[in-house]
This record gives C-alpha cells, structure tokens and sequence, in this order.
C-alpha cells in the first residue's frame, strides 16, 4: 500500500481475467480504494450494490470494472455450453439461457448500459471504460445532446456492447427504435442523486422498464449520498442491492487546504488576480455561481494577462470537450467555470480551486473543491466571502463539521487592474415585495437612471417654462368681451330646472354606510 487512501487488497487477488489485469495495469492501478475494495467483491459475484462514497475514490472504476467481468462471465458460460454435448453440464439452464441470449442479440442491442446525469460525466467515464477495456474487444458507444446527433445514431447501428450516456439521447433513439434493450446484462446508475436533483427521475424509471427484469441482470447504483429516495429506486428497480457505504471523518479530503478571505463586491477581483499571480496560476479552477459573471470574470483576467476560458452550461458541447481537453493538457491555466463542472470530472493535478461566489449549497462546495486533492493528491481551496453570498457560510461550516479559516487582506493584495473591453457586469438587484428592487441593507443597488426628459446627452424634450419667450404686456391686444347671446328656448316644459342632487354616501369605520 503505497497511499494512505488505498487499501492493501490489490486487483490481482479479485480473480479478474486477464484482459481486465491488463487494463488495470495500463491504467497504473495497483491496489483497491476502500470504495473499490467493498464493491468489486460483491459486485464480482453477481449480487447488486448500491455503493456510497465522496467524490473522487474511484467509483467509476468499479462499475466498469465489475460490467466488464460480467459480460465476460456470460461469454464463458455460453461458450462452454455451445461446446456441451448434453444439458447435464448444465443443469439450472442459466448457461443455456445466457448462450441464447448472446447469440439471438442483434448488433445494436447493448449488453450494459450505465446511465450519467452530464454530458461531462458520461465522456469522462467513456474515456475511462476505453482504458480499462482496452484488451477485451468490447465495443464503446457514447451518446449525449448537444452534438453529433447523426454520427451517434450511425456508431448505434454499426453495433454496441456497452452504450454510456445521458438519459435525453437515449431515449430519443430508443423511440426512434435505432436500437433495444430487451438484451441489457448490466445496468450502472452512477450519480443517483444527482439525476433526482435535475428531474430525470422519470426518464431513468422509464429506461429501466424498458430492460429485462431485475433478477436477469446485474445492477449497480453508485451516488455521493444514498438518500431515502435513492434507496427506494434501488429497492424498486435491483434485485435485493447490498448496500455499502464509505463514510469519510471528514466531508473533505484531508490533503486539500481551505482558506477564506471575508471581501467585499469590488475587491474579489484584484484579490483573485494577486493570488493567481502569487501561485503561478497553474492549474486553477474558479467557481462562479452566474454565466454572466463568469464571463466578467474571464474577460477581466484575460486582460490582466491570463489564459481564461468559461465553461457554462451554454457552452457548445465540441467547445465543452476543447476547453476540458485544453485544461487537462496544461494549454489552458485558468478556468472559470460554474456548477456545471463541480462534479464528475476528472482533472490530474488541479493544484487549485477557487470559490470566487460561495455556493447556496453545501453540498456543492464539497463537490468543488473535490475537483483537486484527488487519488491522495494534495491542493488549495480558497473562498471569498462577499456580502451577496456569505449568508451560505453558516451552512457549510455546519456541513463540513468545522470553521474554515480565515486570513486577512493586506493593501498590496489588491493591485489596480486593467479594465477588459467586455462590458462592465452590474448584477440585477435581488426582487423585493411587488417586485421592486430589494433596499435592505447590505446588498448592492444599481444606480438610478436620470429621466430621458433630463438626461445630460439627450437634453429637456420641452424648454422650461420660465425660458419661454413673452411679449410684453402692453403689445398684446386687450382680450374682446365674448358674444352675449340669448337663451335656448326650453324645448319642454321643466328643461330649465336644476337637477336634485342625490346626496352622498361615504363610509367611516365600519361596514354600515353614513348618509350626509
């Protein structure tokens, strides 16, 4: 056990074929984590999990490493019962079955199917399952929305045996009847949680029916936490899933150090610029909680002299994948990013994240500044803690279970900046009663426009009255007497009387109405 956050069970002692040894070793991994070391196991044995653990400690590893084994189990097995003479080689018929199965399946019927919440996770896995089952000569498919939507459609038909992908896509191609999962052998939910959190509950319960029973293939859910409403799509969708949970002593990992710095609205920025510039920027992701600010952000460090990119949800999907790619590779040192990128990526040596908005989740900011300290690494985590957003403080010091620490601003960490060429960022002002601009204290307000009618370019649309010109009084004519003319005739008797008026009703106090 060369790391204190392995374990001393290695993957050569879990009777793992050879193909899988060999991408295991392709891949550097020699001993288990402590989520690997109680899952496999199990997993290997063809019994359900529903595993829990933090973020980065090789959940995804042990889904595919246990879907790999499995199909390969039923390749033995109907491989051996093709070559049987008779069925006493066999008795329960589950080889026979299994044997029936691999040879009635069509090309574009997957053998497992594991199911990611993001685009970012589901490529993230895709490029972990080539790795380890680079020696088995199964073959890959990744689907999810936003690009390559015939090219996806085309790998389908050319033939799949493990499909990874997200819930939308692949349900538009099912419908389309591109390809089926009556043949499905192995089902992996990974990030349970997180498909309740963006409301694909519905899609995943359809997918699932869609699959053979639960008793007639693996199934394997992981997530970060295993809430009731997590178990209970467990309990309804696997058959009998054993639970293993690795609870950590701590929410965050021990080898990343967490700093924060109490700042106001207009010092976050000289702030994160003077620390890039003291840590040499190598490496950095910044959390922003709005796409607008994360642009403001980036436009401004780009012209402070740093290589910055965004990553939002509105980002183009081929962007998506250059921008990971560029920072992964080293070619891009800064990425200013929001929640989109809290989870499930894998980035090697991050050596530092920064909260530039502190999340309204707690749970987010424990998936943050998981993006570094990964695989026993080490990294910094350092938070700002501004008057929009310190009101989610309390409520991640309570989930972490301790204070974070505090440092203070010094003059010289706040150097002057060049403006960027993007337009300046004004965040709206938070809606009140009767949606007028909140005026509580402690949150920003935008500056109150002068009317048009006054406005210092456009000038008064009307002079003044005391500006416009008169003429003297005595120049003006005398005003003439009007006409005197004499009375309508009435054309009815009474016309020329006066109307009563009917008298007033108003209300004092209670509901009787006082007449006066």
């Amino acid at each position: 056990m060369s790391e204190h956050h392995l374990t001393d069970t290695s993957f050569a002692s879990l009777g793992l074929p050879e193909a899988l040894l060999a991408g295991t070793q392709a891949a550097g991994f020699e001993y288990c984590t402590p989520i690997q070391a109680q899952t496999l196991p199990v997993a290997l044995g063809g019994r359900d999990v529903a595993g829990q653990a933090q973020t980065g400690t090789g959940k995804t590893a042990a889904f595919l490493l246990a879907a790999f084994n499995y199909m390969h189990r039923q390749d033995e097995a109907a491989t051996e019962t093709s070559l049987s003479r008779g069925p006493r080689l066999d008795p329960s018929g589950e080889a026979a079955r299994a044997a029936g199965e691999v040879s009635s399946r069509p090309r574009s019927a997957p053998r497992a199917v594991i199911l990611a919440p993001t685009r970012e996770l589901a490529v993230q896995i895709h490029k972990d399952a080539e790795l380890l089952a680079r020696h088995t000569g199964y073959r890959l498919v990744l689907v999810f929305g936003g690009t390559g939507y015939d090219s996806q459609r085309r790998a389908l038909e050319e033939g799949v045996d493990v499909l990874i992908g997200t819930p939308g896509r692949i349900i538009d191609y099912l419908k389309q009847q591109v390809f089926t999962l009556s043949h499905v052998q192995v089902m992996v939910l990974d990030e349970a949680d997180r498909m309740f959190d963006l409301g694909f509950i519905k899609d995943i319960r359809f997918l699932l029916r869609k699959m053979p029973e639960p008793a007639r293939r693996l199934n394997m859910l992981f997530s970060a936490t295993l809430s009731c409403r997590v178990m209970e799509l467990a309990h309804e969708h696997m058959n009998e899933p054993e639970t293993v949970r690795i609870e950590p002593d701590k929410r965050t990992a021990d080898k990343v150090t967490q700093l924060l710095y109490h700042t106001a609205m207009e010092e976050k920025l000289p702030l994160l610029v003077s620390l890039l510039r003291h840590h040499g920027a190598l490496r950095s992701l910044v959390f922003i909680n709005t796409k607008d600010m994360a642009e403001h952000v980036a436009a401004t460090l780009k012209a402070n002299g740093f290589e910055a990119a965004v990553l939002s949800g509105d980002v183009p999907q081929t962007q998506r994948m250059k921008l990971l790619a560029d920072f992964t590779q080293g070619d891009l040192p800064v990425l200013v990013a929001t929640d989109v990128a809290a989870r499930g990526l894998h980035i090697p040596e991050v050596s530092h994240v920064f909260n530039y908005d502190l999340p309204q989740n707690a749970e987010d900011y424990v998936h943050r500044i998981g993006r570094t300290a990964r695989a026993g690494a080490s990294g910094d985590a350092v938070s700002f803690a501004c008057e929009r957003y310190v009101f989610s403080l309390p409520e991640i010091e309570a989930y972490i279970g301790h204070k974070l620490p505090t440092s203070p601003i010094t003059p010289e960490m706040l150097p002057k900046l060049e403006p960027s060429a993007r337009r300046e960022y004004h965040p709206r002002p938070e809606r009140g009663r009767g949606g007028r601009p909140d005026r509580r204290p402690g949150r920003p307000q935008e500056p109150r426009r002068a009317p048009r009618a006054h406005h210092p370019e456009h000038g008064a649309r009307h002079p003044e009255p005391e500006t416009r010109p008169t003429r003297p009084a005595e120049s003006r004519p005398a005003a003439a007497p009007p006409p005197v003319s004499a009375p309508a005739p009435a054309k009815y008797p009474g016309a020329d009387l006066k109307p009563v008026s009917k008298p007033q009703v108003r209300r004092s106090g209670g509901d009787k109405p006082v007449i006066g």
